[in-house]
């Protein structure tokens, strides 16, 4: 992929004010993009900021009375309780630009092979509420949008953040324009796992070896299956030995060479592809951007 092709959605809304405990999270959206910069993977050509996201496009996906708590700042204590967050004006409006920098990235992978959104990967929102720091689903809307726009006709997401993409799963259950496809940990959050299209619940402790061999069994197996012409690609570091609350043993190569696999197959078949960062939550902030970062290399390599 040439450099005036490389397309990354990023805006600094993520230095609006959150509670202290969830600072350090944020950091990473800082982060990436500036050490893509130092390390002259991207120029400042590269980085697009989004608008915020039409409702229209939201209520493709979300409803109707969901949508308008967001807005006008009406969720009950227990629905914040349950997306993590206490609410906020510039929290909704943070969402409304991640879910249209996925939307804006998809948009341009359809010409250009790939893009990636520097946030996003928001699969534990429902259509009636959000979960687990989620609050609308940027892939979902975004695949949406594809499809109403006739786009494409057959999409797949490929979802290898360490938890399952339960908001995600229960959107598509439905519809079969859109294939579900979820490598996650077994024990791990959300407790109550929804049924993708397909599955691959992941045991306490699996390595690097048996991880990619996972990955690279089913994959084939479901590009072969589905035939799709187009590619969401979900890809948390949260995999990473290193991280909190993976219960993974990848080793940060290992989640590169996830990362390569993915976008070599993808590229193989001819299947443009848009990113959404997903999670990371390694104690050390150089590891999360580290592996970012890494996927960021790898679909310019390869694309």
């Amino acid at each position: 992929m040439k450099p005036s092709t490389r397309f990354i959605a990023y805006d600094p809304i993520y230095a609006h004010p959150l509670p202290p405990g969830h600072r350090f999270p944020m950091l990473k959206y800082e982060l990436i993009p500036e050490q893509l910069l130092y390390e002259s993977v991207i120029t400042e050509e590269s980085l697009h900021s989004p608008g915020i996201c039409k409702t229209e496009l939201i209520l493709q996906t979300h409803d109707a009375g969901y949508v308008y708590k967001l807005l006008h700042q009406e969720l009950s204590a227990k629905e914040q309780r349950h997306i993590g967050f206490p609410q906020s004006e510039a929290l909704t409006l943070r969402e409304l630009i991640i879910t249209q920098g996925t939307i804006d990235c998809a948009i341009h992978a359809l010409e250009h092979g790939v893009a990636l959104n520097v946030a996003g990967g928001t699969h534990h929102a429902f259509a009636d509420r959000g979960e687990g720091f989620c609050l609308l689903n940027d892939v979902a809307v975004a695949a949406n949008v594809l499809l109403g726009e006739k786009h494409c006709s057959q999409i797949l997401v490929i979802d290898l953040d360490v938890h399952q993409g339960n908001g995600t799963a229960n959107l598509f259950e439905n519809n079969p324009a859109v294939f579900t496809f979820s490598m996650h940990g077994r024990h791990n959050y959300p407790f109550h796992k929804e049924q993708s299209d397909l599955d691959i619940p992941l045991e306490d402790g699996i390595g690097t070896e048996e991880y990619l061999s996972l990955l690279d069994n089913h994959l084939k197996k479901v590009l072969n299956r589905v035939e799709p012409d187009f590619a969401f690609y979900i890809s948390g570091v949260d995999i990473l030995e290193t991280d909190k609350f993976g219960k993974l043993k990848v080793t940060k190569q290992g989640c590169r060479e996830r990362d390569r696999m993915v976008f070599s197959y993808l590229k193989k078949a001819g299947i443009s592809c848009a990113v959404s960062m997903g999670g990371g939550y390694s104690p050390d902030i150089r590891d999360i951007v580290e592996a970012h970062c890494n996927t960021f290399k790898e679909a310019f390599a390869v694309y």
